[in-house]
């Protein structure tokens, strides 16, 4: 069969209709591979600030635990600072309350001798019976016919307990001297620091009060104080 001129011009269309859809789904193509070459830079610029991010956050991480172990250090250190100025206030009060003591002593054994006519003085007593035990700061007693017994409290500052603690004392004395049973039995609280508030207190309950005057100490009591014996 021959091929007329219009058979070529149908086929030239043809190839020519077929060349533009060509053309036009090549732009299609090159306009979709730019897209997803701009995706792909999107996504890269994506990629990179997470890892940067990650980075920081990695960083921030490593910092806050350095940060937490060198809180912890200074929180130890702050412990340690403070068991050890817990042990010098400790020692301290220590020293300071056998000072008072010591203070107390020689002044107390001129009262108790003179005053009181005591002729066994004796100071820091301790003793155990029972499981139980009993503290005195200074103890003194004489037998014959005044057959009486005086128990010291001796405080660098009196409190309210320091009533309750002398009384305790008092009430537990024969317990742990049933020797001394028979004996009328007086308390004194001796301190440096007492306000008049408390001494009234003191002197209420029938306790001898004491204060130190020119390092000495001294009665502090009213010309009608009538002491209450226990």
């Amino acid at each position: 069969m021959a091929t007329t001129s219009e058979d070529v011009w149908r086929i030239l269309a043809e190839l020519a209709t077929a060349q533009k859809e060509t053309d036009l789904l090549l732009k299609e193509v090159s306009q979709q591979q730019k897209e997803n070459a701009q995706q792909l830079k999107e996504t890269d610029k994506q990629l990179k600030e997470t890892d940067l991010l990650l980075k920081e956050v990695s960083q921030q991480q490593k910092e806050n635990a350095q940060q937490q172990k060198e809180t912890e250090r200074r929180q130890q250190e702050t412990d340690r600072q403070l068991k050890e100025l817990g042990r010098q206030i400790g020692g301290l009060g220590a020293k300071f309350g056998s000072f008072t003591e010591g203070l107390a002593l020689p002044s107390m054994e001129t009262i108790l001798r003179q005053r009181f006519g005591m002729e066994v003085i004796s100071p820091s007593v301790r003793v155990s019976k029972n499981g139980q035990h009993l503290e005195i700061d200074v103890l003194a007693y004489t037998n014959g016919e005044l057959n009486t017994a005086y128990i010291v409290e001796v405080k660098s500052h009196a409190r309210e307990e320091s009533i309750t603690q002398l009384k305790s004392i008092l009430q537990r004395f024969r317990s742990f001297f049933p020797e001394h049973k028979d004996k009328k039995l007086y308390g004194i609280l001796a301190s440096v620091d007492l306000s008049n508030e408390l001494r009234e207190k003191i002197l209420q309950e029938g306790f001898y009060v004491a204060r130190i005057h020119d390092q000495v100490f001294e009665l502090d009591i009213p010309d009608n104080f009538q002491p209450r014996p226990y």
